[in-house]
């Protein structure tokens, strides 16, 4: 045990309850301040805005039930995507129980994209199409990546996997995605 969680033992119940609330109450403001990137996080998973939402609104209420589950020395924003993440495996394993594979497809997740021109939508909605055809173990690494802005160290982290393992799931996404992108340009010239 560390001098710090010596002290919080012998704390009197009185600054017990005022040191919880002042954890509970920064943890608030950073989870208000992530609601946008998690928001994004869980739609490259769901490839829904409402699911999308869903898993975001589920992931704040087990955060602010479980925050003494969370390490100070833990980024925050690691843990929530983390969180988020393991959330969406279980629901996905509930749907494949009951339902079978469960994927939306990619013509129904066009609320994602909100671009001003119709041929950015489209292009968007094309590549929303190809990212979501993409093995979801491809998929979320590449969003991690290349839409959240993770390191490859961070997101090795973050989903619990090698280093080598991002890398290479980066690398083979952005090769299926430019061979797919490849193939339709040959075939529409």
């Amino acid at each position: 045990m560390t001098f710090a969680s010596n002290m919080i033992i012998y704390l009197r119940p009185t600054l017990w309850k005022r040191l919880e609330t002042l954890v509970s109450a920064l943890m608030k403001k950073d989870l208000i301040a992530l609601l946008p990137r998690l928001r994004r996080f869980a739609c490259s998973l769901t490839l829904s805005v409402s699911d999308a939402d869903d898993l975001v609104q589920e992931a704040c209420l087990r955060a602010l039930s479980r925050s003494d589950q969370w390490k100070p020395d833990q980024p925050f924003d690691f843990w929530m995507f983390r969180l988020t993440r393991n959330l969406w495996i279980s629901e996905i394993r509930k749907q494949k129980v009951r339902f079978g594979k469960g994927q939306i497809p990619a013509e129904e997740s066009a609320e994602l994209v909100q671009h001003d021109t119709g041929e950015d939508r489209l292009a968007a909605v094309q590549l929303l199409g190809r990212v979501g055809a993409l093995p979801s173990e491809l998929a979320v690494v590449l969003v991690a990546v290349s839409v959240e802005g993770y390191s490859y160290s961070e997101t090795a982290e973050l989903l619990d996997i090698p280093i080598g393992t991002v890398m290479s799931r980066v690398h083979r996404a952005r090769k299926m995605l430019a061979h797919q992108i490849a193939a339709q340009a040959e075939g529409v010239e």
